[in-house]
């Protein structure tokens, strides 16, 4: 280092050396502020171009000054072509450093970028050097030269790494101390190994430019650096108020919720959060795109850029999928310029609400069918679409599943939801693409089948479904029995209409449910009447309790062997100002299914309790319990009530129930006759032998009588088959210990054959016809208790006729 010092302090004049440094530093700041400034700008193409012209010039001027400093004294001058090509050598080479510095994403890009910046300085330097001209020969210490070149590559990988990192003005000073190090070490130790041996034979050549002229050509260069440092300057101070300006306007549209983006032109100056993650991607790589780019439709820059203040919706182009999205646009003043300034409001969550309410409109929520809306809508289509001169029909079939509500009271509805959504599943499955099965409401289903040929593709159709479900039923571990009535009506032989379609279907529907269910019927003309006296039937029987058209009558229970009048049995009657008398078999049917069963069941308990216990003798009235009473969840207790309130003993009570309505829930049933055999009532079978399972259901149920049912009592004197059943019945009373009553006495024939089998009791016609109770005060009076062989009456006698 001591020959540096010498070249410095012995050959070199200091005042330019220090003008050199001056030179140097002022460079060295500009250019380390202009790297900066180039790395956050969308044009870093061209503040890299300034950069290189910049840091080239001051380079360069730096060397030629300290060469102007340099005192051989010896005749020197400077080749004009290697002169400028040492310029145009650290302009490209800088250029090259900052350009990789700023712009690569390579790791260690910056201190690459910083390396080309210094081996840059190194060729301009022996380029410089080459170009000096000098009466003698130039020699150069390798091991200074190794040094220079070292210390100019490493400090300037150094400077560009500190000016590109985060911070303040230190790392400005910081970088500007480096990248002058880089300089003049680099100059001044490489001036160090030089040692030049005068030698008159060499010249100085006629071209050579001279000291002077060199001298103005570097004031040239100091200018353009310090044009360059205060252009630098100015900038800085510049991006540091647009930065902070910048920062604060993120800030203040990081604040809304909602995707905010601030426009120059339609250009992105910020943007928040919200919008950055909106379409995936990081905030530093918003700035500087287009909004258009996130536009899927281009049509809608205009306007978003227009002064109309509208609410735009769009879709919005992100990094995975559109965006549904609400734009408003406002104009803002923003850095002394007018912005445009963009909510971005996301529609997912809305659009997303929207699709599943219009669903809901139209869909079933538990089955996912279509609901009545869309049925209809679908169906006026294909009447619309279909010519009634044509030869293909529109099916229309209505269901509705069998004993649907039972299963709901019994097992809940969750287990009626499960059958719900099992019968859409099973029905879809057996449907064609234009086929459509729709969920009205509650168990109700109805299929429109267009492009029907023949009513025979219905009946087939038909014939699936109740196939389908069987099958359902059949492979169900929950025991649940599926099945359904089909009405069937077709366009346009029953109907032209929607409304009368339906209307069709649904009484056809009510066919198949009054024959039996679990099958299919057809419309008929003839149904529309039956349909209509039905309804008629129904709607007068839901005001006959209120109206008082609803009476008892009651028919004598004998027993056989003594002819004593045991009790009676209390028989609903109706009659109707507009229907007349409608038989029990009409109307308990339609009031089992209406429900009104329930109102006139409770009727009929208390009426007919009320009228026993003002009786004198004590004897039995028999009262029949409909199936929709043994079910419900307090009939119990409104037996109870009941007696509690007319004051009858409750052995003097028997309620008969029949067979079929054991079999829908047997522990239910079994639960609920417990209970009234705790309250001490009687329970008979009614009706038995046409039911389902009966010897089982007499051996686990606590019945105390069974009542022959009178189709097997009607000609038993004559028919062996009906003969040996009775035979059979009253023996399995015996074996059981259960008093067997029979129905349906009509003949004496009849009552002799059974008082020679031993039945225990009977009634029927022969014995007595249903009558008020007035028609019978000789018998329920302690008067009127008398024994002896039976007289028998004509039919429509008011009474008994009995010998003592």
């Amino acid at each position: 280092m001591l020959t540096v010092y010498n070249c410095i302090v012995n050959e070199h004049d200091l005042r330019l050396v220090l003008l050199a440094a001056t030179v140097c530093i002022f460079a060295s700041y500009a250019a380390a502020n202009l790297l900066r400034h180039a790395r956050r700008s969308i044009h870093k193409q061209f503040w890299v171009g300034v950069v290189a012209v910049a840091f080239g010039c001051g380079i360069w001027a730096t060397h030629f000054i300290a060469m102007l400093a340099f005192s051989p004294n010896l005749p020197n001058g400077y080749n004009a072509t290697l002169t400028a090509a040492s310029l145009l050598i650290a302009i490209a080479m800088t250029g090259l450093g900052a350009l990789h510095a700023v712009t690569s994403e390579r790791p260690n890009a910056d201190l690459a970028g910083g390396a080309i910046i210094g081996a840059g300085i190194v060729f301009m330097h022996f380029t410089g050097m080459a170009a000096f001209e000098i009466e003698g020969h130039i020699a150069w210490n390798p091991a200074f030269v190794v040094v220079a070149i070292a210390l100019g590559i490493v400090f300037g990988a150094a400077a560009a790494s500190v000016a590109l990192s985060k911070g303040g003005m230190a790392n400005r000073i910081a970088a500007t101390v480096l990248l002058a190090l880089a300089i003049c070490s680099h100059h001044f130790i490489a001036m160090g190994a030089v040692s030049i041996t005068p030698d008159a034979s060499i010249t100085v050549s006629a071209g050579a430019i001279p000291s002077q002229l060199l001298a103005v050509a570097v004031a040239v260069g100091t200018i353009v650096i310090l044009v360059a440092s205060l252009l630098g300057i100015g900038i800085d101070m510049r991006g540091r108020r647009h930065a902070r300006e910048i920062e604060r306007m993120r800030k203040l549209v990081n604040a809304a919720v909602e995707g905010l983006v601030i426009c120059d032109g339609e250009t992105i100056v910020t943007a928040n959060d919200s919008f950055a993650a909106l379409v995936g991607i990081a905030h530093r790589s918003l700035v500087g795109k287009s909004i258009e780019t996130f536009l899927a439709d281009p049509n809608l820059l205009s306007r978003l850029m227009g002064d109309q203040h509208e609410s735009i919706e769009a879709n919005l182009v992100t990094s995975h999928a559109p965006v549904p999205v609400e734009l408003i646009a406002r104009t803002i003043d923003f850095g002394e310029k007018r912005h445009r300034a963009i909510a971005v409001r996301d529609l997912r969550s809305r659009k997303e609400a929207e699709a599943h309410i219009s669903y809901l409109a139209h869909h079933d929520a538990l089955t996912a069918l279509p609901n009545r809306r869309s049925f209809n809508a679908r169906l006026d289509q294909q009447i619309a679409a279909t010519d009634i001169n044509c030869e293909n029909f529109v099916a229309l079939l209505c269901l509705d599943l069998d004993r649907f509500k039972e299963t709901n009271d019994l097992f809940g509805h969750a287990a009626g939801d499960e059958i719900l959504q099992r019968v859409a599943k099973t029905i879809s499955q057996l449907l064609g693409q234009t086929d459509m099965l729709a969920r009205l409401g509650g168990d109700e289903f109805a299929i429109i089948v267009p492009g029907v040929v023949t009513p025979t593709a219905a009946s087939r159709l038909a014939d699936s479904i109740l196939d389908a479900l069987q099958a359902e039923s059949e492979n169900t571990q929950t025991g649940l029995m599926i099945s359904t009535s089909i009405g069937i009506a077709i366009f346009p032989l029953d109907g032209n209409d929607r409304e009368t379609l339906l209307n069709h279907a649904d009484q056809a529907l009510y066919r198949a449910k009054a024959e039996g269910r679990n099958t299919y019927r057809f419309f008929e003309a003839n149904m529309g009447l039956e349909a209509k006296e039905r309804r008629l039937i129904e709607q007068e029987l839901r005001l006959a309790l209120a109206r008082t058209e609803i009476r008892m009558v009651y028919q004598p229970q004998m027993q056989i062997d003594t002819g004593i009048i045991t009790g009676f049995e209390a028989l609903m009657r109706w009659q109707n100002p507009r229907l007349g008398d409608v038989p029990p078999t009409t109307f308990i049917p339609i009031a089992e299914e209406s429900g009104v069963i329930l109102q006139l069941g409770e009727w009929a308990l208390f009426v007919a309790c009320q009228e026993a216990a003002s009786w004198e003798r004590p004897l039995t009235v028999a009262v029949n319990v409909s199936a929709v009473q043994l079910y419900s969840h307090d009939f119990p207790q409104r037996v109870h009530n009941a007696l509690l309130q007319t004051g009858l003993q409750p052995h003097r009570l028997e309620l008969e129930i029949t067979e079929t309505s054991l079999i829908k829930d047997t522990n239910r049933a079994l639960v609920t006759l417990r209970q009234l055999k705790s309250l001490g009532v009687r329970i008979a079978m009614d009706d038995f032998g046409t039911g389902y399972s009966s010897l089982s259901n007499v051996r686990a149920f606590p019945f105390d009588m069974i009542k022959i049912d009178r189709s097997f009592i009607k000609s038993v004197d004559k028919n062996e088959q009906a003969a040996a059943i009775v035979k059979a019945v009253l023996g399995l009373g015996r074996g059981l210990g259960l008093p067997v009553l029979a129905e349906g006495i009509e003949t004496p024939d009849e009552l002799k054959f059974l008082a020679g089998e031993l039945c225990t009791a009977g009634q029927g016609f022969y014995l007595g016809e249903p009558a008020p109770m007035e028609s019978f005060r000789h018998l329920i009076h302690d008067r009127g208790q008398i024994g002896g062989e039976v007289v028998p009456f004509k039919r429509g006698s008011a009474g008994h006729r009995l010998r003592s």
